[in-house]
């Protein structure tokens, strides 16, 4: 356990029968609480890393749901880390396997995330939302409505979930004939904090109504969008950190580790204040 004062450590399932990683503050629920979506990278819930920055959410007063928005085909099942460091020194031969692995491993990648698209995860993500309403009410009624934060992956869906989107895209529902016109639906949260966004698009981030994976063009954009609409925002580069960064992991590099703290406490400062 990373934190004492946090309560429920292990995966659960919820009433919906989703796989959900839950943690709460030790106090909850004799003392208030406010429900926060916790949307992970590619590495899922079963990541100790993902747990444990789940975990720092719940020691600062949120019950937190991290939904397995993979449905078990997460990325830490699909690319396998290697467990020694690399030669430092290394011969041709083998620079040019690791040249072959890293081609493959960038193959698998593409191929694991042509296969998580926002009409297979949104519905799930939406009945995690339906079946924690049920089971937190008092948190969602605490916060007036639920908080979220994405890394990587999960940044996208965070975006998604705070904006209008129509039935077909958020329920896999057939298109209404255009007499009626397209049902829509959202947005799902209040208030959202993103770090380090994959596969954002400047539609994405157009939807919200109040690196080389997040390119600094459709960042630019976004927040162009943002300010011309006065939409409420607050954006930070951390320039020479690798992508990742923000969530919980062993680096050595004291700008990382400073960086880390630094993104974490602008994302809770965020929520808190919202």
């Amino acid at each position: 356990m990373a934190d004492d004062e946090v309560a429920t450590k292990a995966p659960e399932s919820d009433a919906q029968e989703s796989v959900v990683y839950i943690t709460k503050p030790s106090g909850y629920p004799h003392l208030p609480s406010k429900l926060l979506l916790f949307l992970s990278n590619g590495t899922g819930i079963h990541s100790k890393n993902n747990q444990l920055q789940a975990d720092k959410y719940a020691s600062e007063g949120f019950v937190v749901v991290m939904p397995d928005q993979f449905a078990g085909d997460s990325l830490q099942n699909t690319v396998t880390e290697p467990t020694a460091a690399p030669d430092a020194n290394p011969s041709v031969i083998e620079k040019v396997k690791m040249g072959f692995a890293d081609t493959a491993k960038s193959f698998m990648i593409d191929m694991w995330l042509a296969r998580q698209t926002p009409e297979k995860v949104l519905p799930l993500l939406h009945k995690v939302i339906e079946g924690a309403k049920d089971e937190f009410a008092d948190a969602v009624a605490n916060g007036d409505g639920i908080y979220a934060v994405g890394y990587c992956f999960g940044g996208k869906y965070v975006l998604l979930l705070g904006s209008e989107l129509p039935d077909t895209v958020a329920k896999g529902q057939a298109t209404k004939d255009e007499e009626q016109g397209v049902v829509k639906r959202g947005p799902q949260i209040k208030a959202g904090a993103i770090a380090h966004g994959t596969m954002i698009t400047k539609e994405d981030i157009e939807g919200l109504k109040n690196d080389q994976l997040f390119p600094d063009d459709i960042r630019a954009e976004g927040q162009k969008y943002l300010v011309d609409n006065n939409r409420p925002h607050e954006i930070q580069v951390f320039p020479g950190v690798p992508h990742g960064f923000a969530v919980v992991g062993e680096y050595d590099d004291v700008k990382i580790q400073d960086a880390q703290k630094a993104a974490f406490d602008q994302m809770l400062s965020w929520l808190k204040s919202h």
